[in-house]
């Protein structure tokens, strides 16, 4: 039953994740969409990283990278909502959270790196490494917010832009997880490798697309409102 759960979720956050991508930002059904791809997206995570926890199914994999996952859809969505009293102390435990994992992937991948087959539960290197180095960022990135005031102060571009690319980031390990990771699950004429890499390719495309309009060309056109609400 766990094992079903986890599933409808990751199937149901990848198909709104793409809806939310698809749709006009800021809008109703981008909102919408939004919402249940962070509630299936953690979900899903989360539930991942339990059972592979208690089935012993490459833990030191899955379950840094789950939580990881968990943490960008949820810092993603706390860049554009309006702040609270405890938003210092979450970014704080949300940023710590991002360095422990960071630090762990670290870990693993040296631990990979040592072995004779320079793999770790059959992992290589290079997923440890390039997570890890995702996490650090990120959690290089919170601590510099909470020292210059927090979520509270993001406005216009900078905000859109932690927004966009946690919850892109975050689409994009669900779908190559999918996709890629899930390959035997498909039809035998339906798994092929370039084939399957067009989905999540195209959540990269977007990502890179949406970084370049809002970030270098500053052009919010298409974009509902890119205000920061105001706190209550």
């Amino acid at each position: 039953m766990l094992l079903l759960i986890h599933i409808a979720a990751g199937l149901i956050a990848i198909s709104v994740g793409y809806v939310a991508l698809a749709a006009v930002k800021g809008a109703r059904l981008h909102r919408r969409s939004g919402m249940t791809f962070v509630y299936t997206m953690c979900t899903m995570a989360l539930m991942g990283a339990w059972m592979a926890v208690a089935r012993n199914k490459a833990p030191e994999a899955n379950l840094p990278i789950g939580l990881l996952t968990a943490y960008l859809v949820i810092t993603g969505l706390r860049s554009v909502r309006p702040p609270n009293a405890v938003a210092r102390q979450l970014d704080i435990g949300l940023a710590t959270l991002a360095l422990s994992v960071g630090l762990a992937l670290l870990g693993f991948g040296v631990q990979a790196s040592s072995t004779p087959t320079g793999t770790l539960h059959g992992i290589p290197t290079f997923p440890f490494f390039i997570f890890s180095a995702v996490a650090l960022l990120a959690s290089v990135g919170d601590f510099r917010l909470i020292r210059a005031g927090g979520t509270q102060l993001l406005r216009g571009t900078p905000r859109l832009t932690r927004h966009l690319w946690r919850m892109c980031f975050a689409h994009l390990i669900a779908a190559f997880s999918f996709f890629l990771g899930q390959a035997k699950v498909f039809p035998k004429p339906y798994r092929i490798v370039p084939l399957l890499l067009i989905p999540p390719l195209i959540v990269l495309a977007a990502l890179v697309y949406w970084l370049w309009r809002v970030k270098l060309r500053r052009s919010l056109r298409g974009i509902v409102s890119a205000r920061a609400p105001e706190p209550a």
